[in-house]
């Protein structure tokens, strides 16, 4: 059973020796986390730099995929980033929206098919949808809405989008303001997860008949993954602290706005709650054998600026850097040779950008 933990304080951000990231043919060593493990031996490499804006990545066996919250999906292919985008949609111009998720079909390699989380405005209301893609050799051959009228906003879309191990496509959304109720009110689509059919139907085993909602009383969603137990776990980011980890169980209540991290007995605590924030992006049980990790929980840290690993059941005293050094974290993901992969967000309005961000690197041994 995981331990319901508060943090109190801000996590120290460990200081490493300043180093410089270089090219593939010249790697560099990984700084080398707090306690001693294989990592040590591990290398940081540069895939990709200027993109702008990042969002999210999305990686099949020879491809990897990353969003530009302007409206463009680009294509990284033996290690070079293409110069044409493989698609290009119209997004609003918002501080929190425009194209952010992205995730392949779990048979990509046959029907090609990418689904991204789409921010839009319409007779002046913010909208989001989910879009699924047929792509051929890098281009768009097709492309459909499968599931509409999410409620938008300025700040909080969540917009994390993933299949999960039964073939369901997790969908998290975030509320339209701090003050709305909207996260509580099963009738609608703002502050929930939901959970769709790959053609954006409703699956006829979800918690509430006839409803996409899998999850209610969400902020602000920004990470989902699955433990190899398939117990499904979600970051999600609060206003300025209270940002908390949650294992997700269908039909739950995880109290916002009436409650953030605990003190109702009506909602779900949080399995780590983090006071003041440090904005947590992606997250990923690592499940390869290339880097030797001492917990296989990664969190992707925008705010605290690094790439962590933390065991649910020791907390606080367990979590420590993985990589930090490259200003804020957005997204992280595991690829099929156990490798991870990793994009900055330094270019998105709150960060410190260097000449080359954004960047998309990749931690292998």
């Amino acid at each position: 059973m995981y331990k319901k933990i508060r943090i109190i304080a801000i996590i120290a951000v460990v200081i490493f020796s300043f180093f410089v990231l270089t090219s593939e043919s010249d790697p560099i060593p990984l700084p080398s986390p707090l306690s001693t493990s294989n990592t040590e031996s591990a290398f940081v490499i540069i895939l990709a730099t200027n993109l702008d804006k990042p969002r999210a990545i999305a990686i099949s066996d020879d491809r990897i995929f990353v969003t530009e919250k302007d409206g463009r999906i680009r294509v990284i292919q033996n290690n070079t980033l293409l110069e044409s985008p493989l698609a290009v949609f119209r997004s609003v111009n918002v501080f929190d929206g425009g194209l952010l998720g992205i995730a392949l079909h779990p048979d990509f390699s046959n029907n090609h098919y990418i689904y991204v989380f789409l921010s839009y405005k319409e007779d002046g209301y913010l909208w989001n949808k989910i879009l699924r893609i047929t792509e051929s050799e890098n281009k768009l051959q097709d492309a459909e809405t499968v599931f509409d009228k999410i409620p938008g906003s300025r700040f909080t879309n969540g917009g994390f989008i993933k299949f999960g191990p039964d073939g369901k496509l997790y969908v998290g959304t975030g509320t339209v303001s701090d003050s709305s109720h909207l996260p509580q009110d099963l009738d609608s689509l703002s502050g929930k997860i939901l959970r769709l059919n790959d053609d954006g139907t409703i699956p006829d085993d979800n918690p509430f008949s006839d409803s996409p909602v899998y999850s209610l009383g969400h902020r602000n969603p920004q990470g989902m993954t699955w433990d190899d137990n398939g117990n499904m776990f979600a970051a999600e980011s609060g206003p300025e602290k209270n940002d908390e980890i949650n294992l997700i169980q269908a039909g739950k209540n995880y109290g916002w706005p009436e409650q953030q991290c605990s003190g109702n007995d009506n909602f779900e605590n949080p399995i780590l709650c983090y006071d003041p924030s440090i904005e947590p992006g992606g997250i990923l049980f690592y499940s390869g054998d290339k880097l030797d990790f001492e917990s296989p929980f990664i969190m992707a840290s925008m705010r605290a600026a690094n790439l962590f690993q933390v065991d649910f059941e020791e907390g606080l005293s367990s979590q420590k850097s993985i990589l930090s050094g490259i200003g804020r974290v957005r997204d992280v993901v595991e690829g099929p040779d156990g490798s991870l992969y990793v994009i900055t967000s330094n270019t998105d309005g709150k960060g410190f950008p260097e000449k080359t961000d954004d960047r998309l690197l990749r931690i292998l041994k």
